[in-house]
């Protein structure tokens, strides 16, 4: 496209300023800045600013209080309340395994910034005694359910892993994946594919330059997702490999059951289009957002969205009233994605994340505000549960499944490195004593499990045990029933091993 079409485009959408410094630029600026401007639908971009800046300013005053119902329990399957059923479903999810009906779905579009490291969140070494990735531990997760499927019902089968980048960590996350043979999974199984980006604008809808011939471009939120898979063939795809059921979930949760069959299964056995597994909420001021259902319909409500008398309401059983804790961790299945995808994905409407955007003036200069200066646009996964005829919530315990990587290691800091890896040798601690080991002190009395790291001074033992080895705590009795250890241990496929302070 000739610069005075590409300007007659621009000055009708109102961005005419985004070619303000076309002389400064040399030829492969102006090529490379070309070329993204040609790639946008102007009219669809002020589109979506209006529409997100009318729902935020007409959002920000009301509460949701008055309209809001907690989960039904008829709705609800409980890994604490439903003892008795989990083996059930459990069976059901591995046989849906087993056939090869069940895919993955990573959203790994998250660089590691704050975490002070610019790359992919999922290549991030947390410090476990096996130095694994959040990548290779999900990996390995997939590998041993592919395995468990094939001992209960002998035939192989495959769970296809489709992982969600973004602009910024599409190629190093491939890189990745290709430099470690794909950590043992069949590389045609393993999809990769990019969310959108849309422009970071200020209040008046117009575009920010990052630099003079760059626009300042962000992912378009998780919610992304659903134009992507329409967009990038990956419906097709899963239609082709016969997937009836699909799990989503975020790289940054150290803890996650990937395809967990228990969950799945109890999807199927209420014959769900959606469901949402959950955390219980027990401190009212928790910033997370909570499942619910609002003027009848299924939905995420932001703590923010009510007030404190609501988020403090309580059951007669003494539990928070609106308790079921989002943590980014859904089942759908095929057909009702498919519907998401090609009917209900235009009606998504835009959330506004006011931030402070780094910017060009029109004199040139970088400007680096400090307060917020602009929006970014974007739209969440859980966008879609208002579309759901059959919605089920899955409640799991927060020790045991969730264990967020958000923010570098410092004092007080939550959702760090460490508290990561303490989670997850705290959890393995408790599966050794649970087949029947015991770990014992430097005087040879038994050390009692640490169910959960509710004091920073409680300091787990040292204990790593392969999801090679175990998927969820099964298949340890023969490796551990009888035996005493001492604290720092790891299990992987080779065997058991003590650790010294310097290795293995």
């Amino acid at each position: 496209m000739d610069p005075s079409r590409l300007a007659a485009r621009l000055a009708e959408a109102g961005q005419s300023h985004l070619l303000q410094f076309w002389k400064e630029l040399s030829p492969e600026e102006q090529s490379d800045l070309t070329f993204d401007l040609q790639g946008m639908d102007f009219q669809e971009i002020n589109g979506f600013f209006q529409k997100a800046m009318e729902t935020s300013s007409g959002s920000k005053q009301e509460k949701m209080d008055a309209r809001m119902e907690p989960v039904p329990r008829e709705v609800l399957g409980s890994v604490t309340r439903d003892r008795e059923r989990l083996k059930d479903w459990e069976e059901a999810g591995l046989r849906c395994i087993s056939q090869s009906k069940v895919a993955v779905l990573l959203l790994a579009g998250g660089q590691g910034t704050r975490l002070g490291v610019s790359y992919p969140k999922g290549m991030y070494d947390v410090g476990l005694p096996s130095h694994k990735t959040l990548f290779e531990i999900q990996a390995q997760r997939i590998l041993k359910l592919q395995q468990l499927a094939e001992q209960n019902h002998h035939v192989k089968s495959h769970v296809p892993w489709y992982i969600m980048t973004s602009g910024r960590t599409m190629e190093a996350t491939k890189a990745y994946f290709s430099q470690h043979q794909y950590f043992g999974l069949d590389q045609n199984n393993v999809i990769f594919f990019q969310q959108g980006m849309l422009p970071a604008m200020d209040y008046e809808g117009k575009i920010l330059l990052e630099t003079r011939g760059k626009l300042s471009m962000a992912p378009d939120g998780n919610g992304g997702l659903y134009r992507a898979l329409g967009n990038q063939g990956i419906m097709e795809d899963m239609e082709r490999r016969g997937v009836e059921f699909v799990h989503v979930y975020c790289v940054d949760n150290i803890l996650v059951k990937v395809a967990d069959p228990a969950f799945i299964g109890f999807c199927v056995k209420k014959g769900a289009d959606c469901g949402a597994k959950v955390v219980e909420k027990t401190n009212p001021t928790e910033a997370v957002g909570v499942v619910c259902k609002v003027d009848g319909h299924y939905k995420v409500v932001e703590y923010s969205e009510i007030t404190l008398a609501t988020a403090e309401r309580r059951s007669a059983d003494g539990r928070l009233l609106f308790n079921a804790g989002n943590v980014a961790n859904h089942v759908f299945s095929f057909s009702f994605l498919r519907d998401v995808v090609t009917k209900y994905e235009p009606e998504l409407q835009h959330h506004v994340a006011q931030k402070k955007i780094p910017y060009v003036d029109p004199e040139g200069r970088l400007v680096k505000p400090d307060k917020p200066n602009g929006i970014k646009m974007e739209k969440f996964v859980f966008d879609i549960f208002q579309f759901a005829k059959t919605f089920v919530v899955y409640e799991v315990l927060r020790e045991d499944e969730f264990s967020p990587l958000k923010n570098a290691d410092s004092q007080d800091a939550k959702d760090t490195p460490t508290t990561a890896r303490h989670a997850l040798m705290s959890l393995h601690h408790r599966w050794l004593l649970t087949a029947g080991g015991h770990f014992i002190d430097e005087n040879g009395r038994h050390v009692p499990a640490i169910p959960s790291l509710k004091d920073g001074t409680d300091l787990p033992i040292k204990c790593e045990i392969s999801p090679l080895v175990s998927y969820g705590g099964e298949g340890l009795e023969e490796l551990v029933k009888g035996k005493e250890f001492q604290p720092n241990l790891m299990i992987d496929e080779t065997g058991v091993h003590q650790l010294v302070k310097n290795g293995v």
